[in-house]
């Protein structure tokens, strides 16, 4: 081999192993802070108020709730807004609220967890119209 084709190969190792390095440190960035959000043009989030909550998905699918302005509890629990009969649902699973013309979902340290469209919900977290939130078995979303 020549020294040019050395210096290539060289050259092209180096390149490989940055790429490799870069994906690594955007992979623990990604385990430390989240992935990042990015604007989504989806026309199933809508910045409209919504005005009652559906049950898409699991034993209660078709309930509607009219929103108001208190808060809804969600979980196993007798005296929850919405009461669950899911086995994977905690007995304060979570809550709804209006804050600041906006709903938001919060985890009350259920077992299982609260997902707001795949992700894990860890923090009192903004809903908007038409994503899913799943609780065990149950799936719901916020629509107008």
């Amino acid at each position: 081999m020549n020294a040019l084709t050395l210096t290539l190969i060289k050259i092209a190792f180096l390149a490989v192993l940055w790429l490799f390095v870069i994906a690594a440190v955007g992979v623990v960035r990604t385990d430390l802070f989240g992935p990042t959000r990015r604007r989504s043009s989806s026309p199933r989030v809508s910045r409209s108020a919504p005005h009652q909550m559906v049950v898409t998905g699991g034993s209660l699918a078709g309930t509607t709730i009219d929103l108001a302005d208190s808060q809804i509890t969600i979980g196993r629990a007798d005296d929850a807004t919405l009461m669950l009969t899911d086995d994977y649902a905690s007995t304060r699973h979570a809550r709804l609220f209006p804050q600041d013309g906006q709903w938001l979902v919060e985890d009350l340290g259920s077992t299982n967890g609260t997902y707001l469209d795949r992700q894990k919900v860890t923090r009192p977290t903004p809903v908007p119209v038409g994503v899913p939130i799943r609780i065990g078995k149950t799936v719901l979303e916020l629509r107008r």
